[in-house]
């Protein structure tokens, strides 16, 4: 086993480790299929590498990912913590010529999502989740994908208004009652997160694929004001949806994932000339440089094998020269401001 260090959560009594597990991609996402049994032990492979911190959704695989992940988790699920998230409920379908919504799962469980941001629907979810994940906890609930680029400007006034006038309220008596230590935002895109800090007080921010080397949005207004305000970041998609780790994936913030566009195609070229340089692969570079942020508590990762995950503890163990972060500041490479994981500010 591994030993990893571990951050705070907010101001809570919580940690995560550094590096944690995702399980998106264990609900076999565009046409990627994952067997239960791999995803099992994917599960269990992390937590033998000494890994803490695991996150799922009620979304992924429409409550597979969730019950994969309970059965790694069920029996030796002693120091881990674990993330799930609200906002969505699952309605039961009877075949799939029933579906009405979209998704990229390739063996869905039958049922389908409905978006529901309300008191009564968090609740509801809450108890959903643990009996899916066959689990007596979950440490961390996150409200998901609210925000005007999941539901356009009109659809997410609705949804905002459900959050703001109950759906608040049930995560916070969920954590004043002790059955979750802390609660936040799984999101995309950064405004839905600094509105969020007018209806309340929140612990800690998933951020997907807003954080990483190729783009560092988050430093300009929401980092300051999260450690203003006491509030963790979780840096999910450190590989920006694949293009670092060695595919033509981007992950822009509407969650669509793509191929990745010439620019994004050129500043990924950018980066492999510098990484190329130092003898370094590149992907581990973007799996460590997350955690030079003091506001990021944790970098998720979501890899698909045991294989893809050995790899990634390979990049998070391997040794970066400090002259490698020196020539990403010197050449423009990071935004002004970027901590770097050799002690240089940009």
């Amino acid at each position: 086993m591994a030993s990893f260090n571990t951050r705070k959560v907010g101001r809570t009594s919580l940690e995560f480790t550094e590096l944690g597990l995702g399980s998106a991609t264990l609900a076999g996402m565009n046409g990627v299929d994952v067997s239960d049994d791999g995803a099992r032990a994917l599960v269990s492979a992390a937590l033998d590498a000494g890994i803490g911190y695991y996150d799922t959704a009620p979304h992924y695989g429409f409550g597979r990912a969730e019950h994969l992940m309970g059965d790694a988790l069920r029996y030796r699920n002693d120091t881990a913590a674990l993330s799930t998230k609200v906002g969505r409920m699952l309605r039961p379908v009877h075949s799939d010529a029933e579906r009405t919504v979209e998704h990229p799962w390739t063996r869905p469980f039958p049922f389908e999502i409905a978006y529901d941001y309300g008191y009564d629907a968090i609740m509801r979810s809450y108890e959903d989740s643990l009996q899916r994940l066959g689990l007596g906890h979950i440490e961390v609930l996150l409200v998901h994908d609210i925000g005007v680029q999941t539901h356009g400007e009109e659809g997410n006034k609705k949804h905002w208004a459900d959050l703001a006038g109950g759906g608040y309220k049930a995560l916070d008596e969920l954590r004043r009652s002790g059955a979750v230590k802390a609660i936040g935002l799984g999101v995309n895109e950064v405004p839905v997160l600094l509105s969020a800090f007018d209806i309340g007080d929140w612990d800690v921010f998933l951020l997907a694929n807003r954080y990483n080397l190729i783009e560092q949005t988050p430093l300009d207004a929401l980092f300051p004001k999260a450690a203003e305000r006491g509030t963790s970041v979780i840096a999910a998609g450190p590989f920006a949806a694949g293009v670092l780790a060695g595919t033509d994936v981007w992950g822009p913030s509407n969650g669509a994932y793509q191929k990745a566009p010439p620019h994004i195609v050129e500043k990924v070229s950018k980066l492999s000339a510098v990484a190329d340089a130092h003898g370094i692969p590149l992907g581990a570079a973007a799996l460590q440089f997350g955690v030079a942020h003091p506001v990021v508590c944790s970098v998720l990762t979501g890899p698909k094998t045991v294989a893809e995950l050995e790899g990634i503890l390979g990049w998070w163990n391997t040794t970066i020269p400090s002259g490698f972060w020196d020539a990403l500041a010197d050449q423009g490479l990071v935004a002004n401001g970027t901590p770097l994981p050799n002690g240089r500010v940009a």
